[in-house]
């Protein structure tokens, strides 16, 4: 894929926020009368919110199905299945697929013996229609195609579950239903309760796209079997651009079809918990961008009531934070400060709560722009330095995971902008005496970026002690270069990282063993975070 380009508009054009872009388009194309506001193909809308654009108040939510005109059920099989836990993974899960037309009575069936299933637990109904004449599609559209196109996105929230247990599960519909079809079955296995060994495996990258590398990096998630996987935002790249630009970004909505099936096989079954890219930053379905996503998936959005993408969780000992970079962001602005504080005030309170447990051993905080990197496609992200980075010094955060720039880029451990101490491949690091290791995995599969400075990794380590130049950009956008000594690994290729948590005994403190891995196995750097 594309790299992110900066916009052409002017800059007073790129100081606008999304919102006020996306009421510009929505006021632009309403003129031309192309939007309807009302019933889709039959259906009646809930109260929840129209994702059309030209409606007359957009809503943080998704727009609800009801009913619809409909093919025979029979004819539509569920396809894009993909799974994600909830704030206390021990308990939640929420399964969540596609469907090609509207149907009636979607379920989910589960149990804890292969074919041995519940009765039909209902689903919800979220659907998201896009015009056509807004999109760039990447396939040839045949002449007589309908001028809007309607995904139908099913979620099913399943509680009450017990720990440490596998669950089977088949979805299906009014006219469908796969329960005796073993071969459409699909499982997933709950977290252990909080206080169990501490001994799990996840993965992590970003900027996966569709196509044969991020099939790659997608089977090398399957062969490692993790716990769970990070997805670090830039997820499917239906839209190129910098994103949050509606008048100019291409879009094709019909590429996540594409990805979710290209994922199926690894997301039916291992839980993907996502944070949000600039590529999510979707302009045509609401102010903030992210009605798209919300019609997508469902994750705990625990921050605040109506937050997108932003929430916390546990999984064992490790308390795990997903934040939204593009609410600090001075490379791609569109959503600069939209929180209005809201996330900062929220990262504050939930990183001293977990250092102030006991039970919680270490904090990973993960996210889609860069804190620190020495890559210049996308560059440093000197937002997150500035609001960001104190929070994780003072509260001693062990790991800082996120994509945006398309390379592998580990640092040296970080205190207040500065390397602590030098960290090579197979070394250890102490947060409380070293500081942060921030990690950029954006070698999902979407393309391949370049370094100012040779790569250096495991088994190929180059001449690493001279100062690299880093890019940033200011808050006008003005970019600026800074000579930066914590690049300590830089990998060029798709790969992503792979975190063991080792639990402790009584004469060893746990442990993260952190991993990156290329997308052919090769194992291209290793350390290990552990506090004293």
């Amino acid at each position: 894929m594309a790299e992110t380009p900066r916009n052409s508009r002017s800059q007073a054009y790129r100081r606008l926020s999304l919102a006020e872009k996306h009421d510009k388009f929505v006021n632009q194309y309403s003129r031309r009368t192309l939007f309807r506001v009302g019933a889709v193909s039959g259906a009646a809308l809930a109260a929840g919110g129209v994702l059309l654009p030209g409606a007359a108040a957009a809503s943080p939510g998704p727009m609800v199905l009801l009913n619809a005109d409909k093919v025979a059920g029979s004819a539509l099989r569920p396809f894009g299945r993909h799974i994600a836990y909830g704030a206390d993974p021990s308990q939640q899960v929420v399964v969540s697929w596609q469907v090609p037309a509207a149907v009636t009575a979607p379920f989910i069936r589960i149990g804890t013996v292969p074919g041995d299933f519940s009765p039909p637990i209902q689903a919800e109904v979220r659907a998201l229609t896009s015009q056509m004449s807004w999109q760039h599609p990447v396939e040839e559209v045949p002449p007589n195609s309908p001028k809007s196109i309607t995904q139908y996105y099913l979620h099913a929230r399943i509680d009450r579950l017990l720990p440490n247990t596998t669950y089977y599960y088949v979805v299906g519909h009014e006219g469908y239903d796969p329960a005796a079809r073993l071969g459409e079955m699909a499982s997933f296995r709950t977290a252990p309760a909080p206080g169990g060994d501490g001994t799990f495996t996840f993965t992590a990258f970003g900027d996966q796209g569709v196509g044969y590398n991020a099939v790659a990096t997608s089977s090398l998630i399957a062969g490692l079997d993790p716990a769970f996987h990070l997805a670090m935002g830039d997820l499917s790249y239906a839209l190129e651009g910098e994103g949050g630009h509606p008048e100019e970004d291409q879009y094709d909505a019909r590429l996540w079809d594409s990805f979710f099936v290209q994922n199926e096989p690894v997301t039916a079954g291992i839980p993907w918990m996502m944070a949000l890219g600039n590529h999510e930053m979707e302009g045509w379905y609401s102010e903030d961008g992210y009605g798209g996503v919300r019609a997508r998936f469902t994750m705990p959005d625990n921050a605040w009531d109506g937050s997108t993408c932003i929430y916390s969780w546990r999984y064992q000992n490790v308390g795990m934070i997903s934040l939204d970079g593009n609410d600090v962001c001075y490379n791609s602005p569109s959503n600069l400060d939209y929180t209005k504080g809201k996330q900062l005030k929220w990262l504050g309170k939930t990183l001293a709560a977990f250092r102030a447990d006991p039970t919680i051993d270490f904090i990973v905080v993960y996210c889609h722009q860069c804190t620190y990197s020495t890559c210049h496609s996308n560059g440093a992200e000197l937002g997150a330095q500035k609001d960001w980075a104190p929070l994780f010094d003072k509260y001693q955060v062990d790991l800082v995971l996120n994509g945006h720039n398309h390379i592998y880029e580990r640092t040296d451990p970080i205190r207040a902008g500065k390397a602590v101490k030098k960290v090579p491949s197979r070394g250890t690091t102490d947060p409380v005496k070293d500081g942060t290791t921030y990690i950029t995995a954006g070698g999902g599969g979407g393309s391949v970026s370049e370094f100012p400075a040779p790569d250096t990794y495991l088994g190929h380590e180059t001449s690493n002690d001279s100062p690299v130049p880093m890019k940033y950009s200011e808050r006008d956008g003005q970019d600026r270069t800074k000579k930066v000594t914590w690049s300590r690994v830089r990998f060029r290729g798709y790969s992503l990282v792979a975190v063991d948590v080792v639990a402790g005994t009584g004469t060893t403190p746990p442990k993260m063993d952190v991993r990156a891995i290329s997308a052919d196995g090769t194992l291209v750097d290793q350390i290990i975070v552990q506090r004293s």
